[in-house]
């Protein structure tokens, strides 16, 4: 594999800190790192799948098409190196596709029938979890990774996992602003809705609040509901003193 140097390196890693912003795209993300990890190794392409909920495999990037009809192909048909390096937590590296048909009966004709010649897939580690894999395809026989390159390929991998655990903080994020959000809304309209219920049956805040939630209880009306209501039309107020 040709030679990295520092400045190759130190640019990629600033580029994808440049792109870790509060509103980067994910898939923009995984494809500008597909793109630029076949630049820096010189490979044939690039592609990524990474887990779902249900800790299933699913096409996310790839730095050309022909990669991303295989990663789709290995989904597909239950094999291939991402699979393998997914299943196992282990890379796969170096591995020969015309003489992988034994290994990946499915895959490797249809890797080498797109052009491919070597192949190398590396585990996207979340902590211990793995949450996909990243292929490295190669057009040619002999020209594979060594020992120096495995941990520069492996850290690209692990880079990709951040950008997804940093998209997945921002949704958490977001989740939990919008349910203060609406959390706090909810409260201001209950204490409007409080004054209302003080100044038409002429209670202290206490029992203003006690009428209100006897009320929706008996009968089976949000306190959300029922304050809004009694918000939008203090002129009409129900009697939430009635029993029934």
């Amino acid at each position: 594999m040709t030679a990295l140097s520092t400045s190759q390196l130190s640019k990629i890693f600033v580029e994808v800190a440049d792109t870790l912003t509060d509103d980067f795209d994910l898939r923009d993300f995984l494809h500008m790192l597909t793109v630029r990890t076949a630049s820096l190794f010189g490979a044939a392409a690039v592609g990524m799948l990474l887990a779902d909920d249900r800790n299933e495999l699913q096409f996310m990037a790839a730095s050309q098409d022909n990669a991303m009809w295989l990663e789709l192909f290995q989904v597909q048909s239950h094999e291939g190196p991402c699979l393998e390096a997914f299943r196992t937590g282990r890379p796969v590296v170096n591995a020969d596709l015309p003489a992988a048909s034994g290994r990946w009966p499915l895959f490797a004709p249809r890797a080498v029938s797109a052009g491919f010649q070597s192949v190398h897939a590396f585990p996207l580690r979340v902590r211990r979890e793995i949450i996909g894999a990243l292929n490295v395809f190669g057009a040619t026989l002999g020209a594979g990774f060594d020992d120096a390159d495995m941990p520069i390929v492996q850290a690209l991998a692990d880079v990709a996992a951040i950008g997804l655990l940093h998209q997945r903080a921002l949704q958490r994020a977001q989740t939990l602003t919008d349910q203060l959000q609406r959390a706090l809304e909810s409260r201001i309209i209950i204490e409007q809705a409080k004054g209302v219920i003080i100044r038409a049956f002429d209670v202290g805040p206490d029992e203003a609040f006690r009428l209100i939630r006897s009320y929706s209880r008996r009968r089976n009306i949000r306190i959300a509901d029922l304050t809004a209501a009694i918000v939008s039309d203090p002129a009409n107020v129900p009697d939430l003193t009635a029993v029934n």
